[in-house]
């Protein structure tokens, strides 16, 4: 066994294997996969082998839709069998909500190139001439669907791989991690040592066992999930063609044809079990299964048999039940772990062989470049924190194994493992009517419920559109007062400060104390990677927030991009620091009556921050916030949260102080054309692409991404992004909607949003440059209605941030 490699990858089921396919593919040769058995004998050999398009994530939808164009034509380019069947997908809508999602998901379509329509029930039985399609008011098919032998499409995976140069190790377990001085990884296996620079931990099942090697708390809760395959269907054996893949919302299950027989996958919606606890299975196991319980999906089988009555004249040849890797939020862990460097996760994938080579592919670029071409935040594994413990992940695992077939819909706010972590204005908050929405782990106010009513879950306009625009003419009209506690919060300290940050971010920090600037980390290829507002608090302390679901990620790149002998120290202080944001025209009005600081803008100018007293305590004072009026956002001890929350209400009341939401920050953020970090400014994309040349400073000299700059400045750009206004009647863009020419699908769009005070649908787009000037107009595709969009060249309110200034 050779002693040094590029990269070992510890597990050999598909994650490993398409992971190792794509980095011997792009060059990356010296690559080692180590299996403590034989390849697949994981999760991945007993997998039903399904390989959908359908989903209403678009980054999701690209890693599915990669896997699915490389299935079909990986046994010409390796040889090796892969059983693949594309047969299509057929998906079940029971509800109009349901059907909005189809038309959401046919627009993501257009864009990825995947084939889908929507079709009646006369077509759906066309199809699948054996369904019953009562409760039925459409299907979603998506012609490109079709399912795999697991273990040929892995293997022709392994096989490719290693006639690029790759080596596989089998039947070899590996012991132990552990990290070098040099920097390097140790890994320790039966058959020897390996010293590598990066090492993946591809262990499905077992990943949460191989990350705690390395302090690692994985969120991974293995839960068992069975299908059965029935006797050989006459009516199957009669025909030539094969019916498509079934899912269906109705007994919460999949199910399709398995040769001549019937194959019928069974979620749950009691009674689910895990097939282990965290880290605890055995190391020595492999081509585990366990008995059959009929009695927990009894349920979903009797519906699947209202559907199939064929399924019901045959008996049982076989039950599966194998464990199955979930993660918190359904999404994998693709990317770097948490505090490590070189320590990648390829893991948590509960659809690891619709998602396996896709999800190869975009690892393998972000391993080699820093950056996939793809946005990775809904899959980067440092999107959750200490908080999503086994107990959290193990309530949420439970709980998104029941909804599996049922439509997680906008507002929808699932109850298991909450609340994680709250401010102390929790309870005050809830008491006033707040609803709450997580944001890595925070709960969040998202708006307030006055009068008691709740909120109609839909992808239109509902109950609350007026009440959220309540919140935000509050906001823009008095004073409105919002708990964001949740920003990630560092305080970055040292005699080399300065410098140091000068050094790894776009924009020069402020030379005057209290000066306030918004800089941008970057890859060495000037893809962004982080945003943060800094204030100067003084010489050596630096005041850094950031997007609270970037706290991790941040945090890695702050310590990581730390120079042996700089004299800086790196804090994070999200939990020690609460923060209150206060805003609107009478804001200042408010403070005076409990500050003795000269607020006006002479002492106290937009984009300054100062540490003050207010209500008897101190703080941090920053002039500036997402909404556009004029305003602080208050940053003090999180202990003191609540009595400075009472001080501002009581002042407040008077000038007629209004709490508000996340909903309308995101509302009052897009009349202000605002971007939002891992949406509008994502790792795609360069400062350039995003309009972002202001706050790039060239003449500090060197920093992380400035020869790539300079150089994209002199290319021809692919894409330019444009703020638009959108003619829509009763939706608003939500990111992921196809922009079209014509019948030419041009762009993509990131979010959207109302906006109250200048009555119009805003929304962000990525567009080739020639559609980006102002004025241009184009559609939108939105629920399946185009919308004609036109593109604003300035902020649709306040362009001159006058109200900011006042």
């Amino acid at each position: 066994m050779k002693s040094h490699a590029r990269v070992v990858i510890v597990g050999g089921g598909i994650m490993g294997v398409g992971l190792l396919y794509h980095l011997a593919e792009a060059g990356w040769d010296d690559c080692v996969l180590i299996e403590k058995a034989e390849l697949t004998s994981g999760s991945t050999w007993h997998a039903a082998g399904q390989c959908p398009n359908f989903t209403g994530d678009y980054n999701i939808a690209k890693i599915q839709h990669y896997s699915n164009t490389l299935y079909p034509k990986l046994e010409k380019l390796t040889g090796q069998a892969t059983g693949w069947h594309g047969v299509g997908g057929i998906r079940f809508a029971t509800t109009k909500e349901e059907l909005d999602n189809f038309r959401r998901v046919e627009g993501i379509a257009k864009k990825v190139e995947f084939r889908m329509e929507i079709i009646g029930l006369d077509e759906i039985r066309r199809l699948n001439p054996f369904v019953n399609t009562d409760g039925v008011l459409a299907g979603a098919w998506t012609l490109d669907d079709g399912y795999v032998d697991p273990a040929g499409v892995t293997n022709a995976m392994a096989s490719g791989a290693k006639k690029m140069g790759a080596t596989i190790i089998r039947h070899n377990r590996v012991t132990d991690i552990n990290l070098l001085p040099s920097g390097e990884w140790e890994v320790v296996s039966e058959q020897g040592t390996i010293i590598c620079e990066h090492v993946v931990n591809a262990g499905g099942c077992y990943a949460a066992r191989i990350g705690a090697w390395v302090g690692l708390d994985l969120p991974i809760v293995p839960m068992k999930h069975q299908y059965l395959v029935t006797e050989p269907i006459k009516e199957f054996v009669d025909r030539d063609q094969e019916i498509p893949v079934m899912r269906d919302p109705y007994p919460n299950a999949y199910y399709r044809q398995e040769q001549n027989a019937g194959l019928i996958g069974i979620y749950e919606r009691s009674g689910t079990e895990e097939a282990w606890f965290g880290s605890g299975q055995d190391w020595d196991s492999e081509s585990e299964l366990f008995a059959a319980d009929y009695e927990v999906i009894m349920p979903g089988l009797e519906r699947v048999m209202e559907r199939m009555p064929i399924f019901a004249e045959v008996g049982i040849m076989r039950v599966v039940n194998g464990a199955n890797p979930r993660t918190p939020d359904h999404n994998p862990l693709i990317g770097p772990a948490s505090g490590l460097r070189n320590f990648w996760l390829s893991c948590g994938q509960n659809m690891g062989i619709g998602q396996g080579a896709g999800a190869g592919k975009y690892l393998a670029q972000w391993m080699m470049h820093g950056a996939a071409e793809i946005n990775m935040v809904g899959v980067d594994p440092r999107r959750f924190g200490s908080y999503a413990h086994m107990e959290y992940a193990r309530a949420k695992s439970h709980q998104d194994f029941t909804f599996m077939y049922q439509l997680h819909l906008p507002g929808e706010e699932r109850p298991a493992g909450r609340p994680a972590r709250t401010s102390p204005l929790y309870e005050k908050l809830k008491a006033k009517g707040a609803e709450y929405a997580q944001g890595f782990g925070w709960e969040r106010p998202k708006w307030f419920s006055l009068d008691g009513r709740e909120e109609e879950k839909s992808f239109r306009r509902n109950n609350i559109f007026e009440v959220v625009g309540d919140e935000c003419r509050a906001v823009r009209e008095r004073v409105g007062v919002l708990d964001l506690s949740s920003f990630t919060k560092h305080d970055v300290t040292g005699a080399d400060a300065e410098t140091y940050l000068n050094r790894i971010l776009a924009n020069r920090v402020s030379r005057k104390k209290g000066g306030i600037v918004l800089a941008h980390g970057l890859t060495e290829q000037g893809r962004i990677e982080s945003e943060y507002t800094i204030t100067r608090l003084n010489d050596e302390h630096f005041y850094l927030l950031s997007a609270a679901a970037a706290n991790i990620r941040n945090s890695d790149q702050l310590n990581q991009s730390k120079r042996d002998g700089e004299e800086v120290t790196i804090k994070n202080i999200t939990d020690e620091w609460g923060t209150l944001v206060l805003v609107g025209p009478r804001s200042r009005d408010l403070l005076s009556k409990i500050t003795d600081a000269d607020l006006s803008n002479a002492h106290f100018p937009w984009l300054t921050g100062k540490e003050i007293e207010i209500a008897g305590i101190g703080l941090r004072a920053l002039r500036i916030n997402y909404v556009g009026e004029l305003g602080w956002e208050l940053h003090m001890p999180i202990a003191q949260l609540e009595h400075l929350y009472d001080a501002v209400w009581e002042a407040g009341e008077e000038f007629g102080i209004a709490d508000f939401g996340m909903y309308a920050l995101t509302s009052l953020g897009k009349e202000k054309a605002y971007y939002a970090w891992g949406v509008e400014l994502i790792n795609e994309i360069t400062m350039i692409e995003a309009s972002m040349e202001r706050f790039i400073d060239f003449k500090k000299g060197d920093f992380i991404g400035r020869d790539a700059l300079l150089k994209r400045q002199k290319e021809e750009l692919a894409w330019n992004i444009a703020y638009v206004e959108v003619d829509a009647e009763d939706a608003e863009v939500r990111g992921g909607e196809p922009v079209l020419d014509g019948e030419k699908v041009i762009g993509v769009t990131t979010s959207g949003a109302y906006g109250y005070a200048v009555q119009k649908s805003l929304a962000f787009v990525y567009v080739p440059p020639k559609y980006a000037a102002k004025g241009t107009t184009f559609d939108i595709e939105i629920l399946g209605q185009r919308c004609n969009a036109k593109v604003l060249g300035e902020s649709a309110y306040d362009p001159g941030n006058k109200r900011l200034r006042s």
